[in-house]
């Protein structure tokens, strides 16, 4: 149905629908539902559509319902938290942090060429986590292990599964060289798995089919980065004329049509659609970080034994290992030109899939890890391997790269953000570049503490890397990395202290306003103090961005620390001391020794809740609540991430809609708490123009705007929800002052329309023990919004707003082709 299409003539006495979407942390469609006996309507066990067993023939009945709607829960808690597998997620964490601050991009007309470059800097401060991550397991595998350990008789005498490597036996492994082909085979297959997992995951989630391939006829707002065979002036002009806003979001056309006397409606990016079909950058983008972990795994080798050969004026061997490492730059340089030439283009949904790329450049990378393996397994006599692994500093160049690339993205931030400034986003735009700066902190603990571990493993009860009659030993950087960590901590304090006096103090002020809110002559103290700590805790949320800044900016700087000392003295933090004040080398020593414990322990940790995850639904299911809130958006910067779980959900809604309007011309209230009611928005934005003026949208606890549009400014602030308002035919928005994720969304009054927010309500209902309330009534904060009476008279206010139902023969709305993997229809 195209927007031109008119509305349907109204006819009364057609059922309306309800249709539920729950928030973070899933919900049964029975508690949804309110009743025992529900029956899916259409989907799969993985999401799905449900109603009560009794409301299955409703739109034969509409008599039955001209008081209240027709109750639909869409339940798509298993996207995130289905089955053991899921525990693997963890290893991702870092991937899913910074492709979040990828979507944090400030919001600003113009600046094209900065828009794309803050994509580009992301995108490559993603692909050195990838890096990094396979950096580690080459630091376990083939240095502490296959190099020091197996190189070393005392080492070796206490782990008999060491024994065929030990150089005593003059075996066939016992060269160094073979040693590390052998030990390579570890950091590859968890490159494998890596891929493994996002393949799997992206014909699951990106290959969801959108409602139309069509492209939308309406004008976008902010497009994409142009593709890699367009550039200059064309490229931009091209962008502003086709391409939807998407992760590089160029400047909108604004400034070529404001001579035009027509007016244009901007569609936000959220509403493009391709916005939710992103196989085509995944893939491409998985193809390069495959790649970059071949060659991680490629150069370790070959760099060991190119070391080796130079000493020995190897001429055969040492030519054929520098042609290597020529090729290895040149691979190196494709998988750059990948990540850095091509963003997102949403204007349609892309079909294509560079095959070729996606095929070829993993597969030329794992030749040349091949290669390397060969050249490193050579026959070399005289090799002995002693200290650390030759050529290893790829974690000191690591480190030097993500610093500086975020002081450049830090940098481009403010720039885009000065352009059009707004006092509710969060951290003056700088929000993006402290979460990456999160993501690569994150990667660093994940780093440095499975190396500490494993040395300390290796080491018995010697330090690893302080040479007292220590065998091993991790890089000297993750030894300093480990040892700011305590400092850390120790600074930490000081916000949080600040925060908990603030708590306080919001507590004692909010006291009277509780009594005068009650009315209460006589108050109770306790009670009163329990609710006005609610509400001074609930604040706490908007304070979030002062401690994210501290946590990033302290990183950054501590970060920057720990790689000068380490080059700058390259030894341990309590070796390089050693000679100094007293009190300076006791303090590197007890943060060496902290900070050592404290990633060890950390590392202990995440593979125990890992376990624990993999065998038990709870505690799985409490890491999907972190996914539902990290893996909203879709892979743009990673593709290693968790996969995004609205490239299912936002569709899945999207065809619901358009199959009920379609079938029955009815009127819809779209019904979201919480993170559902975000999918509500984004699955409102996706629907033709003529069908989201018959969508009335119902939201509770809903952190739209509170956190939404503060962190991710482009997509979801003030002008996109104003402009969110105008395209639904009604919007209400309900919210609580003891609630700490949901709020106001902050949408005024506009003509006709009334304010969308509806609030703070009341919280608890009863202040005290009464006639209707002879129990104690709880506080609900986030949680259960329909018992407050104002959610029903809101909803049937919306009801009440919407236009009657069409005729059969008058509905204009276009059937979709398909009612999901079911094939099941609720008409």
């Amino acid at each position: 149905m195209s927007p031109e299409t008119p509305d349907p003539e109204p006819r009364s006495g057609a059922a309306a629908l309800e249709l539920l979407v729950h928030g973070v942390g899933g919900a049964t469609p029975q508690k949804m539902l309110d009743d025992p006996r529900t029956v899916r309507i259409t989907g799969d066990e993985t999401a799905a559509v449900y109603r009560r067993a009794d409301d299955v023939d409703a739109e034969l009945h509409p008599e039955r319902y001209q008081g209240r709607p027709v109750p639909e829960a869409y339940c798509w808690s298993n996207l995130t938290s289905g089955n053991g597998s899921r525990a693997l997620w963890l290893l991702l964490l870092p991937f899913m942090v910074v492709n979040l601050a990828h979507w944090m991009r400030p919001a600003t007309k113009g600046l094209g060429r900065s828009q794309r470059l803050y994509g580009v800097l992301v995108r490559l401060v993603a692909l050195t986590l990838t890096v990094l991550l396979t950096a580690a397991a080459c630091e376990v595998a083939l240095d502490l292990t296959a190099w020091q350990c197996a190189g070393s008789a005392r080492c070796v005498a206490d782990r008999s599964w060491l024994g065929f490597l030990s150089p005593e036996r003059h075996g066939w492994w016992s060269q160094p060289g073979r040693r590390l082909a052998l030990a390579a085979v570890v950091p590859t297959a968890l490159v494998v798995l890596l891929w493994y997992l996002s393949n799997r995951t992206w014909s699951a989630y990106e290959a969801q089919r959108p409602p139309t391939d069509e492209p939308t006829d309406e004008p976008t707002g902010e497009p994409a980065e142009p593709t890699g065979g367009v550039s200059g002036d064309k490229a931009e002009k091209s962008a502003a004329t086709h391409e939807a806003p998407g992760s590089d979001g160029a400047p909108a056309a604004d400034e070529s049509r404001a001579a035009s006397d027509d007016p244009v409606t901007v569609r936000p990016a959220l509403g493009r659609p391709g916005f939710w079909y992103g196989r085509r950058l995944v893939a491409r983008l998985r193809a390069a970080h495959t790649a970059a972990g071949f060659l991680t795994v490629a150069a370790a080798l070959t760099a060991a034994a190119t070391d080796h050969d130079r000493s020995a004026d190897s001429g055969t061997l040492d030519l054929l290992g520098l042609l290597l490492q020529a090729m290895l730059a040149g691979c190196a340089a494709v998988v750059l030109w990948v990540v850095c030439s091509r963003g997102r283009s949403e204007r349609k949904r892309d079909g294509s899939l560079d095959k070729l790329l996606i095929s070829a450049l993993p597969a030329t990378a794992l030749g040349a890890l091949a290669l390397a393996v060969v050249h490193a397994a050579w026959s070399r006599p005289g090799w002995v391997s002693t200290g650390g692994l030759p050529g290893n500093v790829s974690f000191l160049v690591l480190a030097l790269a993500q610093i500086a690339l975020i002081v450049v993205l830090a940098v481009t931030a403010h720039v885009l953000h000065r352009r059009a400034p707004h006092p509710r986003i969060a951290m003056r735009g700088l929000g993006g570049p402290a979460v990456a700066m999160l993501a690569c902190a994150l990667g660093g603990v994940m780093t440095g503490g499975v190396a500490q571990r494993v040395a300390d493993w290796l080491d018995g009860d010697a330090t690893p890397g302080t040479g007292e009659g220590a065998i091993v030993g991790p890089p000297v950087l993750l030894s300093w990395q480990a040892s700011v960590i305590p400092v850390l901590l120790v600074l930490l304090l000081i916000p949080v202290a600040v925060l908990g006096i603030r708590t306080v103090r919001a507590a004692r002020r909010l006291a009277p306003l509780v009594e005068r809110e009650y009315g209460k002559e006589t108050a109770d103290p306790l009670r009163t103090r329990q609710v006005a700590g609610v509400r001074a805790r609930a604040e706490l949320t908007d304070y979030a961005p002062r401690l994210v800044g501290v946590v990033s900016g302290a990183s950054l700087l501590l970060g920057a620390g720990a790689v000068a000392g380490s080059w700058l003295s390259g030894q341990v933090p309590g070796e390089a001391a050693e000679g100094t004040d007293s009190f300076v080398e006791s303090v590197a020593d007890t943060a060496q020794s902290i900070g050592s414990w404290l990633v060890g322990l950390g590392f202990l940790l995440f593979i125990t809740w890992g376990r624990r995850a993999y065998r038990d639904a709870s505690a799985r299911r409490t890491i999907g609540i972190l996914w539902d809130v990290g893996t909203f958006w879709p892979r743009a910067a990673h593709p290693f991430a968790p996969p995004c779980y609205a490239e299912r959900a936002v569709p899945d809604l999207t065809w619901r809609i358009l199959s009920w309007t379609g079938r029955t011309g009815g009127r819809l209230v779209l019904s979201g708490h919480s993170q559902g009611s975000v999918l509500a928005a984004a699955a409102v934005w996706q629907l033709r123009t003529a069908t989201r003026h018959r969508v009335a949208l119902l939201t509770y606890g809903s952190p739209l705007e509170r956190l939404y549009g503060r962190w991710f400014p482009a997509y979801f602030g003030a002008e996109r929800l104003g402009q969110l308002s105008k395209e639904v035919h009604c919007w209400r928005n309900l919210w609580r002052s003891t609630d700490p994720i949901g709020g106001p969304v902050r949408v005024p009054e506009d003509g006709d329309r009334p304010e969308v927010d509806r609030g703070p309500l009341k919280d608890p209902l009863a202040y005290s023990r009464t006639v209707l309330h002879p129990l104690p009534e709880p506080i609900l904060g986030h949680s259960d919004y329909q018992a407050d009476p104002v959610f029903a008279e809101e909803r049937a206010a919306l009801l009440d707003r919407l236009p009657p139902a069409a005729l059969p023969g008058q509905r204009g709305e276009r059937e979709p082709e398909s009612q999901g993997s079911s094939g099941r229809s609720s008409a």
